[in-house]
This record gives C-alpha cells, sequence and structure tokens, in this order.
C-alpha cells in the first residue's frame, strides 16, 4: 500500500493541508507516498489574482481552521493583484525537485507552498527552486536543469491525467492505495488523527 498525496502548489487548502501531510508521515515512516499534481490554475483559470475575490477570506478560514500561515510577502502580492499563478509551471517545478531527490518528495513540495505562500516567489521562477534546492542541501544546478528538461514537462503532463484518473475534483486529496484498490483519507481539511482513523480499518497502525 501507497499513499497518494494529489495537491496544487498554488491551492491555499494544500498549503494549510502541509502540517497534516507532515505529520501522518512522521507517524508513518514506512509507508511510500506519492506526491501528484492536480493542474488547479491551468488553461483559461490562468488569470491576475484579483480575479478571485476570494482569496482573502479563504485564507483566513484557512488559517483558522489549520494553523497555516500566510506570509506578509504573499500578502502584498494577492492584494496588488497582477500575478498570475500558472500550475503548469508549478507542476514542472514539482518534477523537477521530485526526480531530484525522489525520497524528499513531500518535504520539497511543502517547501515550495512555503516559498509562495510565506516568502512570496512565482514558482515560475527558476530562482524560486534554486533557494529551496539549496535550503533542502540538494544539487541546485541538478534541478534546474530538470525544471526545463522534457522529462519534467511529460511527468507534469501525467501528473494530471492521474489526477483526473484517480478521480481527484479538489485539492488537496490524500488516498490510501493498495493495486486497484482507492480510499479517501482526506479531502481539503482533515488532522492528522482523522486520517489515523481512516486508515485503521485498512490495517495500518500508527508506528510513531
Amino acid at each position: 500500500m501507497k499513499l497518494v498525496y494529489v495537491f496544487d502548489a498554488y491551492c491555499g487548502w494544500s498549503h494549510g493541508f502541509s502540517g497534516t501531510l507532515r505529520e501522518v508521515v512522521s507517524r508513518h515512516p514506512g509507508i511510500p507516498v506519492d506526491v501528484v499534481s492536480g493542474g488547479l490554475f491551468t488553461g483559461e483559470r490562468r488569470v491576475p489574482m484579483r480575479r478571485f475575490g476570494h482569496i482573502e477570506k479563504a485564507n483566513d478560514e484557512i488559517g483558522r481552521l489549520t494553523g497555516a500561515r500566510f506570509g506578509e510577502a504573499y500578502r502584498r502580492l494577492a492584494a496588488e493583484g497582477s500575478f498570475v499563478m500558472d500550475s503548469e509551471a508549478a507542476a514542472r517545478g514539482v518534477a523537477a525537485l521530485r526526480r531530484t531527490a525522489p525520497e524528499r518528495a513531500v518535504e520539497l513540495a511543502v517547501a515550495m507552498q512555503n516559498a509562495f505562500y510565506l516568502d512570496g516567489h512565482s514558482l515560475s521562477d527558476p530562482a524560486a527552486y534554486r533557494q529551496i534546492a539549496e535550503t533542502a542541501g540538494l544539487d541546485a544546478d541538478a534541478a534546474l536543469a530538470a525544471l526545463d528538461s522534457p522529462e519534467s514537462q511529460g511527468e507534469a503532463e501525467a501528473d494530471f491525467r492521474r489526477s483526473a484518473e484517480l478521480g481527484v475534483t479538489g485539492f488537496p486529496t490524500l488516498l490510501a492505495v493498495a493495486g486497484s484498490h482507492t480510499v479517501p483519507l482526506a479531502r481539503g481539511h482533515a488532522t492528522a488523527d482523522e486520517v489515523d482513523r481512516r486508515l485503521a480499518p485498512l490495517g495500518i497502525a500508527r508506528t510513531s
């Protein structure tokens, strides 16, 4: 069995779920986790942030429910309103970092969200990935080379297809997958304890 975490790096609720995700991984270190980009802001949804008038209210709700923080640099970006969230570019970034250190995919996905939601960095900017890689002690040049590679583009597109094939309609979604059997563990928001209760019928107990 493995966990499949379908998220979008530009999704505020995915940012809010980061604490739960880290805790679930900490409690179940023996369960592999696939990190999959879902593609929230693609096509016609790639528009300036000002077009999403609910952002500030949604962020307040996310913070209240999850304790997630939204940094001043991000708040200024959202208030100015011209920034365009491009989930395809972010998915290439996920793929590039995942290729550089596949065993640290969860940690790096969280770092990407922090880069945007705390520090206000564009996830289309290679400099953001250099900083993430260097902070994580990875080969930044290798990460940037992967960012521009056809393989990362292909993996991003494959992630979007996989998200659709899994029937994911909102982000974040955490699934337990065993062969052809899929069990939803969280959609949008859940605590680590709630995830554990949903894992229990599958015979998965907390190990740490």
